[in-house]
């Protein structure tokens, strides 16, 4: 083999390993700032979501909901710079594991899955999932109608991952869980239930809360379908000083009534009985969301 065949050989295996190396850098969870860090240069990374209503609303370019009222606290409460970055979903969760971020303040729902690389500051909001309906669907007027019917959901969701819970509902009335069709995105979700192509679809309270109020002419709103289930503040996974720190903050607008005036803006409640504890693990997670 001349030495043009042997480098002609080479060069795929090369270039294979050069995108391996990449590909497992960027892919690796980077180092989060401790909270001494942070304090040392001044100034905490922060990222939010750029559009999750009522969490976060993007209008004419400006910042709206209970996030960025939260984040308005936090400046007031912190003794160095709070810089903030308003991302897509998409991407927000994966720089936040990379380090570039060292927390996100948005409406993250916590899951087993994220436990696996996060902890969870005490949640400011609940989660559990309610079954949504068009108006006038006089096939449903409970969980157990819902029986083999097609439900929507969005792909990759935490909504997804906890049908099995409705599943084992329907179950204890002689039910099963019907067709599940995952979508992108919920507008598209939502679209479907209102032509009929849909059945029904399930989403958090305050996501279903707020479509209600914006459309309860078309939309109605059912029964719980799940145990307990919170939003809350992800931080990666040992950053206990941090982690502590955002608890801090939570309780400091606890005490001040400032968390109850804010859910009661945006939410149209307030949730009393949230855990006042930071999650941090998938087996505390199971006993505080267990179905009563």
């Amino acid at each position: 083999m001349t030495r043009h065949e042997i480098a002609r050989a080479v060069k795929p295996v090369l270039l294979f390993f050069a995108v391996l190396i990449t590909f497992t850098l960027t892919s690796l969870p980077g180092q989060a700032a401790s909270l001494k860090e942070i304090k040392s240069r001044g100034h905490m990374n922060i990222a939010t979501e750029d559009n999750y209503a009522p969490f976060e609303i993007m209008k004419d370019g400006k910042a709206s909901g209970f996030t960025n009222e939260v984040v308005a606290e936090l400046k007031k409460y912190a003794d160095f710079e709070i810089r903030q970055d308003i991302l897509p979903w998409s991407g927000l969760l994966a720089s936040v594991r990379a380090g570039k971020y060292d927390c996100a303040i948005t409406g993250s729902i916590i899951s087993e899955e994220r436990l696996r690389v996060f902890d969870f500051a005490m949640p400011t909001a609940s989660a559990q999932h309610y079954y949504i309906t068009r108006k006038g669907e006089d096939r449903i007027k409970g969980i157990k109608d819902l029986n083999g019917l097609t439900v929507g959901v969005q792909a990759g969701s935490v909504l997804l991952s906890r049908l099995p819970e409705l599943g084992a509902m329907l179950e204890k009335t002689g039910g099963k869980l019907g067709k599940v069709v995952e979508y992108t995105s919920y507008p598209e979700i939502y679209e479907d239930v209102a032509n009929g192509r849909l059945d029904y679809t399930v989403n958090a309270i305050v996501g279903a809360q707020n479509l209600i109020s914006k459309r309860g002419d078309t939309f109605a709103l059912g029964e719980a379908v799940s145990g307990p289930g919170f939003h809350a503040y992800p931080v990666p996974k040992g950053n206990e000083d941090l982690l502590a720190y955002l608890n801090g903050f939570i309780t400091h607008l606890y005490k001040n009534g400032k968390l109850a005036e804010l859910q009661k803006k945006w939410f149209g409640q307030v949730f009393p009985d949230l855990p006042r504890q930071s999650i941090k693990s998938v087996k505390e997670f199971k006993m505080l969301t267990a179905a009563k």
